[in-house]
């Protein structure tokens, strides 16, 4: 699905001699090398403040625990994602409240967002899911109008640029009031190991949360507040630098692939291949760079999905389900408050969705085989 190795290979001799000098300056933890890209990923960002963390999960964690969210708050959220989304809100206390999906974009619905509103709800988490920026132009009015905090999931979307509606471009997580991401190895921004990071344009809430994710302290030993030990460290840190220049051409090639692959699926029945906010039919326009392709999703519509992924197995191609079974079904979130009847584009999704290998290393040879291979199957 991803190939690290490749990918490597072409920053090896930056990576293993960056690498070494962080083992012989010492400075694992909060050195100079984290700083450094802290001020970098910042700069890339356009974003006042990079606070890095341990992993993208704690990240969501201390976004909400920056914002003082208290037990018994609903925040809303998509029901179609991965678990540390709706998780890191159960672990605080908060009342997840999940809702449906586009059935095109797969991102959150804003209208079931505009129905699940309470006086309870405190805040949003859009998730820029498979790479695809969320519609946040709506979202951010909508958490205007109910005075509401809006908590960017970035995981998956790091360098998408969002247009609003006025024509500004502006890069996902830096539009919300606070957002995360994660650094693990498949993603298109990643280390090699874990990592993670918060970011934010208010001031007062970055200082808070750099006390949080340092046990609460600003000085040594004075806890101020109730905080967690979750830091990006320094070997970590000098890996992202590597890669962080390389972050524009890493998207562009996945793109490009998309374009590749979403070409020798045109017109083919029964699959859907994924499109942006360009609307440009069932597929990525050559200009669209609000998708960063964490990954090429299609849609399998004639109930041969399960028989397609094993297809592909045995064929040798990796393929994933991102994600077989919704977040209201899983037994860790089920709520008597959920009616099936609103999650009506999430249980189909779970059905229909198949996600094919898609890294920077992707080749024409390649992507013709995937493609000839799933193009046989379903058409056979």
């Amino acid at each position: 699905m991803v190939d690290l190795k490749g990918q490597y290979e072409k920053i090896k001799e930056q990576v293993d001699q960056s690498v070494l000098e962080v083992i012989e300056s010492t400075a694992y933890i909060n050195g100079p090398e984290v700083h450094q890209f802290q001020k970098e990923l910042e700069d890339y960002l356009n974003v006042k403040h990079v606070i890095p963390c341990a992993n993208g999960t704690d990240a969501l964690q201390v976004a909400m625990m920056g914002l003082g969210l208290k037990p018994g708050d609903e925040v809303i959220t998509a029901d179609f994602t991965f678990a540390a989304t709706v998780e890191v809100i159960a672990l605080l206390g908060l009342t997840p409240v999940l809702v449906d999906v586009d059935p095109i974009n797969f991102n959150i619905d804003v209208e079931a967002v505009k129905k699940a509103i309470t006086p309870k709800t405190k805040a949003i988490v859009p998730v820029h899911l498979f790479g695809l920026a969320a519609p946040m132009d709506e979202i951010m009015e909508l958490a205007k109008a109910h005075n509401l905090y809006v908590i960017e999931d970035n995981a998956q979307g790091i360098g998408a640029n969002y247009t609003s509606k006025d024509g500004t471009k502006i890069k996902t997580g830096a539009i919300g009031h606070v957002a995360s991401t994660s650094f693990f190895p498949s993603k298109n921004l990643g280390c090699y190991g874990d990592g993670g990071a918060i970011f934010t344009n208010d001031d007062d809430l970055a200082h808070t949360i750099r006390g949080i994710v340092n046990h609460g302290m600003y000085e040594r030993y004075h806890h101020d507040v109730v905080g967690v030990n979750s830091r990006l460290d320094a070997i970590q840190a000098t890996i992202l630098r590597a890669k962080l220049p390389q972050l524009d051409q890493y998207n562009a090639a996945r793109r490009n692939a998309a374009r590749k692959y979403s070409k020798a699926f045109e017109g083919i029945e029964n699959i859907i291949t994924p499109t942006g906010y360009c609307k440009a039919g069932n597929s990525i326009c050559d200009t669209c760079d609000c998708h960063v392709f964490h990954q090429y999703t299609l849609r399998i519509l004639n109930g041969t999905r399960d028989a397609l992924v094993k297809h592909l197995n045995d064929n040798g191609i990796p393929c994933g389900v991102y994600y077989p079974i919704p977040l209201h079904a899983q037994k860790a979130y089920k709520d008597p408050r959920y009616n099936e009847a609103d999650f009506t584009v999430t249980n189909q999704l779970v059905k229909e969705v198949i996600s094919l290998p898609m890294h920077t290393e992707l080749d024409e040879e390649q992507i013709d085989f995937i493609t000839k291979t799933v193009i046989d199957f379903v058409t056979d």
